[in-house]
């Protein structure tokens, strides 16, 4: 069962007992297994009820299970079987006896006989164990005290015993927010709705009349409901981030998470683990549009994206705007941003299988040989930073097949070889069984931290990735599976089974908060599989049919695949993954590879791959290859590659055991910066100027932080393997592939961008903006967080919306002086105006504005009552804070739309939640009114500045 379908058991649980459905619950804690309730074991155990008490442990463990279990069966038996002797029940106690004590006979047959002997006293206190046997009362407490202690302790047991912290009637909450999302997809909204039944979608039936104007405070808000009563509709939530389904959406690749899957994955971890929670994100692509044949219908758990939400925006409904961009647009490059121009050489010593550059320090590459070595280059000063030759850490923890494997045959290679996301540990995968882990400072020194038997025969791939922010190592191998391993331990998490050849890649990757692996094999066959056990979601065949890697773009957004066919055909394309199929495939391939060509992503704008003792480039955007490259020769024929994350760089491995480092501008003086420096020079001038510094532990999750930076940006760069398999053993080693592209699991950073000093007039440039009725000045004036439209707020309280459109002069719709924006509303006419104080004219009102996040919603002010708007349909969702005080300054907090602050003309701040309709803190500090609000992008902190020239944190 997946987490998700994990968590709804909790919230009918909760909703059961709210309803008093006493024994409904219990028995849906028991056949579920997730949670036990330890208060109705001890009321059972109090009343005497054994048969219910078997029969609820039974949904968590059984006797066989392991030693604890063993135990806890045993104990309640015993106490059956004295309380039957105490009673003079002694044919009850034979029955007890024979039918449940017996199956303990095999495991302690002394135990076993010293029991039976009971029945031969007139008192069983006269044996000296059991003297001091009380009541039937005390004797049933005691064994409780024993019994929770082996509950506890029991590993079967782990993380099942603490109910979900949540709030009451969750799930009544999920089903008003559902309504009201539904209720505001309407065509026809009523201000009333009446809503009979939840078998259905919610839609107002259409009046003769004209579409109604939307209230000045929406009847859909209404207060938290009680537990245990039904609350209106949409009492929870005012607005809902606005869904806009991008194409990276995995929907059409994940099925019904079904256990009757043909391909079951092994739990290889102790029964204890807990799938990790995907709570929180968009979870209904995945359960849609099942694709993988099982002959069950799966369930749809759709959150506020219905159905008819996902209709409407992908047909275009004439009435909505989205900020976050659908489509991707095309990219805008220069051939000068292409690293082509070699400025480094580097002579390695032995054939180069792996590369992979440090996340944050851009000049530092990590290199894995033929001969099992490793190394680490300051590629802007040619230093070696650290060599590793290959050898077993301890043998005597190895596997006796891998012990065999190197009496046979001491060779072994690097297959691939990865930096984990943060840059403070790395992992390497060998052609024989194991996977090393070693830590990474600063200071260029490798610790040894992980020897892992990951795999029978060679490890094909290795990679990091978070399912539930716990930082796992993911491996796969010629054994046919995928393992999962946590990456502090080493202990193994899950194996995944399902594949009928050797595994070649894998590429973890999450959306929305869902993790899943997308994994391939020789035979050609990708599949996807989520972190709960169920088997895997995709089977599909990867064009070739043989060895393929697949890559993300460095914002997660667009998927790639390269690979090459037994007959040397080779295949780059990219997936639409709504579809599960080929979107594009780029040409100009060598029309027989010499080998299995490789490639690799940067910047969202590029790929390249090896070829034709060539490196190809391709822009993202255009099937054409946009040129080629030969580095000045010396290049086999499918040379590996990799770029540095800032893309400014390029490795590419040489015929002669080396490699060459290509720049372009921004590489060129990031290279000299470093070239005439010592050995320390690389520590922290080699990172490029826009890094950032590293606030993690080696084992945590990874987060790089700037002030000008999203706070919680997790980056794991995925980057795809090495291929080691048997049975490609004939094929000439300089030919097999290796390095394969970067991908992130959470979005790009943030780059670091130069603002060009304005000093002559000639660079300014004016721009009216179209408006056909001028009904008074521009008071605020911002753009949209995407950067693609402007808002005003005008002085008689009516917003302006500014939208760049695309054209053969703008094709990217971008923000320019050059291209006249456009006026834009919806179709039914509607505008966004707030309300305005009684006391004075709007003119003379404080005004503000402030936009969500996502630009989905406005938040703004004229003197009267604060307003939020949709910014798709400009409906006024709710309205609060009537004056006086007016509001003089709004802010989004930046994790939270609900959470507004809001600056006052009394010179206090307060802080409301929108969902709760309720001032949660009130600020002061300042003597005149408040002029300005920011939340940290990292810090839990608000800045604020007043009137009364003072600034506060």
């Amino acid at each position: 069962m997946s987490s998700l379908s994990r968590e709804l058991v909790f919230l009918i649980l909760q909703f059961l007992d709210e309803e008093k459905f006493k024994e409904t619950v219990h028995k849906l804690e028991q056949e579920s297994g997730f949670f036990f309730n330890m208060k109705h074991f001890e009321d059972q155990v109090q009343a005497g009820e054994w048969d219910e008490v078997e029969r609820y442990l039974c949904g968590f463990t059984k006797v066989e299970d392991n030693r604890y279990s063993m135990k806890i069966f045993f104990e309640i038996r015993k106490q059956k079987y004295l309380e039957a002797l105490d009673r003079q029940d002694r044919a009850k106690a034979v029955e007890i006896l024979v039918k449940d004590l017996k199956v303990f006979a095999s495991f302690n047959e002394e135990l076993f006989k010293e029991i039976t002997q009971l029945l031969t006293l007139e008192n069983f206190r006269q044996n000296e164990q059991l003297s001091k046997y009380g009541d039937t009362k005390s004797a049933r407490g005691i064994m409780l005290i024993e019994l929770k202690k082996l509950i506890e302790a029991n590993p079967l047991f782990r993380d099942k015993l603490t109910f979900p912290a949540f709030k009451a009637s969750r799930l009544r909450t999920l089903i008003n927010q559902s309504l009201n999302w539904q209720h505001q997809l309407c065509k026809n909204p009523r201000s009333n709705p009446d809503i009979k039944t939840l078998f259905t979608d919610h839609a107002c039936t259409p009046t003769n009349g004209a579409r109604p104007p939307p209230p000045t405070n929406n009847p859909l808000v209404g207060p938290i409901p009680k537990a245990g009563a039904f609350p209106p509709i949409g009492a929870h939530n005012p607005f809902q981030p606005v869904v806009s389904p991008s194409p990276g959406a995995i929907a059409g690749w994940m099925s019904s998470t079904n256990p009757s899957l043909p391909h079951a994955a092994v739990a290889a971890g102790p029964p204890s683990l807990v799938q990790p929670s995907t709570a929180g994100g968009n979870v209904a692509a995945f359960l849609k549009h099942q694709r993988t044949p099982t002959g069950v219908a799966g369930m749809d758990y759709q959150s506020g994206d219905s159905e008819h939400l996902m209709k409407r925006i992908r047909t275009g409904q004439s009435d909505e705007v989205s900020f976050s961009g659908v489509a991707h647009a095309p990219n805008v490059y220069s051939q000068d941003d292409l690293p082509k121009s070699v400025v480094r050489t580097i002579t390695q010593g032995s054939n180069v299988m792996s590369m992979d550059f440090h996340p944050q320090q851009q000049t530092v590459l990590l290199v894995g040989t033929n001969v099992g070595d490793i190394s680490l280059w300051e590629v802007g000063s040619r230093e070696r930073l650290a060599h590793k030759t290959f050898k077993v850490w301890d043998i005597s923890t190895c596997s006796m097949p891998l012990q065999t494997a190197l009496l046979k045959d001491a060779t072994i290679s690097v297959n691939r070889c990865v930096w984990g996301p943060d840059g403070l540990i790395l992992g390497v995968a060998f052609s024989k069984h194991i996977v090393q882990i070693y830590t990474y400072n600063p200071n260029g020194e490798l610790r040894q931290h992980l020897e892992i038997d990951a795999h029978i025969g060679g490890v094909n791939d290795v990679a990091f990735a978070h399912p539930n922010k716990q930082l796992c190592i993911v491996t796969c191998g010629d054994d046919k599976t995928i393992k999962v391993w946590d990456a502090q331990t080493g202990r193994r998490l899950y194996t995944f089974e399902g594949h009928e050849a050797p595994v070649y890649s894998v590429c973890p990757h999450y959306k929305e908060n869902i993790q899943f692996i997308f994994s391939t094999a020789i035979d050609g066959k990708i599949k996807a599989w989520l972190y709960d056990c169920l088997g895997s979601r995709v089977d599909y065949d990867a064009p070739g049919h043989w060895c393929t890697m697949m890559a993300y773009s460095a914002d997660g957004t667009r998927l790639f695949s390269c690979g090459t066919s037994k007959d040397g055909e080779s295949h780059l394309v990219e997936w639409n993954e709504s579809e599960g199929a080929i979107k594009r495939t780029y040409l100009g391939f060598r029309k027989r590879s010499l080998g299995v060509v490789q490639f690799d992503t940067t910047r969202n704008r590029f790929l390249a791959a090896g070829d034709e003792f060539q490196i190809k480039f391709w822009d993202m955007d255009n099937t054409n290859i946009l040129t080629a490259v030969e580095a000045e020769g010396g290049l086999p024929a499918s040379p590996r590659l990799r770029f540095n994350k800032e893309g400014s760089l390029l490795a590419v491995t040489t015929s002669d055991n080396g490699i060459k480092i290509l720049a372009n501008n921004d590489g060129l003086r990031l290279t000299r910066l470093l070239e005439s420096r010592p050995m320390e020079g690389h520590r922290g001038p080699s990172e490029p100027i826009n890094s950032k510094p590293l606030i993690v532990n080696a084992l945590g999750p990874a987060a790089n932080v700037s002030a000008a930076m999203s706070p919680s940006l997790e980056r794991s760069d995925r980057i795809q393997p090495a291929v080691s398999i048997n049975n490609l053993a004939t094929m000439d080693s300089s030919r097999l592939v290796d390095v394969k592209p970067k991908i992130s699991d959470d979005l790009e950073k943030i780059k670091s961008w130069k603002i060009p000093d304005i000093v002559d007039q000639s660079q300014l440039k004016a721009l009216r903006l179209p408006d056909p009725v001028t009904t008074g000045k521009v008071v605020r004036l911002i753009y949209t967080n995407s950067g693609l439209a402007l808002l005003a707020l005008i002085s008689n309280a009516v917003h302006k919306l500014w939208k760049w459109q695309r054209s053969e002069r703008n094709p990217l719709g971008k923000s320019t002086a050059y291209v006249v924006p456009q006026l834009w509303q919806p179709a039914n006419g509607t505008l966004m105006t707030n309300d305005t104080g009684d006391n004075n004219p709007p003119e003379e009102s404080a005004a503000c504005i402030a936009l969500s996040k996502n630009d989905s919603y406005v938040m703004s002010a004229s003197g009267g009552k604060v307003s939020l708007f949709n910014m798709m349909t400009f409906k006024v969702m709710t309205t609060f804070m009537s004056p006086p005080p007016a509001a003089t300054f709004l802010a989004f907090h930046p994790q939270d739309n609900n959470i507004i602050a809001i600056g006052m003309e009394d010179s206090t701040i307060q802080i409301y939640n929108v969902r709760v309709d309720e001032v949660k803190t009130k600020l002061k500090g300042h003597q005149k009114r408040v002029t300005g609000l920011a939340f940290s992008q990292i810090l839990n902190c608000l800045v604020s500045s007043g009137a009364d020239a003072q600034v506060s944190s």
